[in-house]
């Protein structure tokens, strides 16, 4: 049963969504945005606009046993029925992202947004997320760093099968242990996640014993991206081309378990080379190109798109701020912070037995660390990855990830800073 319905979604792209990907432009890194940027009081967190998608009807799904058949929304099995869920709607989509002005790219995103929504959770909550596919290609969602029930651990034919076109998975777990995880899309990593499938999952607990040692005021969520937009925006065209293949094969009853590289057991695959079918890594096309991300960015938006509305931090003297940066992306970061030394107090979303006096930490990928910054020394700080070639758009510096940490309470500063794109 269900206390309470949380809508979590956005308007849905419309069914165009692949015309743009023949001519979209180069993207670029990004850095704190307002999907993004929460606080710790309940008006001023930074969700996005609502919107309930309805799952689409009648696509195919191709059972190992019995072929494909008509499926709409799969319950994952294993979870209790007698308990109360928080229940939440999110979608998979196709969209356009502008990573700042001029440069766009194709990317697979949660509830049409880069990145997705943030989850904001009680520990031990029991949580449902009914998920809907509205894409051509296959998903799941992995919830990085929560125990959850196997089953629900989003792992394509691990933990269950993916979400195909149109259909809804419905996962329900308990929010737990507490603290600063994340959640992606776990089928084709490498792309799916590169491309933005990617989104904070905060998980409160009343006895976090971060904030009775550090009483923070304002909670920022900084989701750290790395982006190769040439090769998004070619693969994407042909899984869209490939995916539009399989699911004719689908819907004529002609795609089987080994055509499309799905077995149950390793002694069936193997079986199946013996028989004279080729793995597509052995095939003469398979491609032979390198990830090489030449954007960089926070929360969906690059230098200086970072310091457009709500794009950048906000401190006053005397105040504790704490910051969560997660790293959703491929490369690693070292994220230094002008004028302060501040506090590493979690890793993974685990507590610190000692937190660490920093200013510069690095945050690898898949990794989430917390942050607390004192303010007691006014003024407007540069926050940035100190592996510069990260704080450049397309190779031009400054630009990337790179944001700015501003005291609201200055007075008649001496300098205020001006925007520059080009050094």
């Amino acid at each position: 049963m269900s206390r309470k319905h949380e809508r979590v979604s956005r308007e849905p792209v419309n069914d165009g969504r692949r015309r743009f990907l023949r001519t979209a432009a180069i993207a670029g890194s990004a850095l704190a945005s307002a999907p993004l940027l929460a606080r710790s009081d309940p008006e001023a967190y930074g969700v996005a606009p609502r919107y309930l998608h309805e799952p689409a009807k009648g696509s195919m799904m191709f059972d190992h046993d019995h072929g494909p058949h008509e499926h709409d929304r799969i319950e994952l099995p294993g979870a209790p029925d007698d308990v109360e869920y928080r229940e939440f709607d999110l979608s998979f989509d196709l969209v356009e992202h502008e990573l700042l002005p001029g440069v766009k790219m194709p990317a697979f995103a949660f509830n049409g947004q880069v990145p997705g929504p943030v989850f904001r959770v009680q520990e031990n909550d029991w949580i449902k997320v009914n998920v809907t596919n509205n894409t051509e290609e296959m998903h799941t969602i992995h919830w990085h760093g929560v125990d959850l029930i196997y089953t629900m651990d989003g792992v394509p034919m691990v933990s269950h099968d993916p979400a195909h076109p149109g259909e809804t998975l419905v996962y329900r777990f308990q929010a737990r242990p507490h603290g600063t995880r994340f959640y992606h899309c776990h089928w084709g990593t490498p792309l799916h996640m590169m491309s933005a499938l990617h989104g904070a999952f905060i998980i409160d607990s009343p006895d976090d014993p971060i904030r009775k040692e550090f009483p923070y005021t304002r909670d920022y969520v900084l989701m750290l991206e790395s982006f190769d937009v040439e090769f998004t925006r070619r693969h994407i065209n042909e899984l869209l081309e490939g995916m539009k293949q399989v699911n004719q094969l689908m819907h004529q009853g002609r795609l089987s378990h080994v055509t499309h590289g799905f077995f149950k057991r390793y002694q069936d695959f193997v079986q199946a080379i013996e028989d004279g079918w080729r793995p597509p890594y052995t095939r003469g096309n398979a491609p032979r190109d390198h990830i090489v991300p030449n954007f960089f960015a926070i929360n969906g938006k690059s230098y200086p798109a970072t310091l457009g509305t709500h794009g950048h931090l906000r401190i006053r003297r005397g105040e504790y701020i704490r910051i969560r940066l997660i790293n959703g992306g491929m490369a690693d970061h070292h994220m230094h912070l002008h004028g302060h030394q501040f506090w590493k107090v979690a890793e993974d979303g685990n507590p610190l037995p000692q937190p660490i006096r920093l200013n510069t930490v690095p945050v690898t990928p898949g990794k989430t660390v917390d942050i607390i910054v004192y303010g007691d020394n006014p003024g407007f700080w540069d926050f940035h990855d100190h592996k510069e070639i990260h704080s450049r758009n397309n190779g031009i510096y400054p630009g990337g990830m790179i944001t700015m940490l501003e005291y609201e309470d200055m007075g008649d500063p001496p300098y205020v800073p001006s925007t520059s794109v080009n050094q």
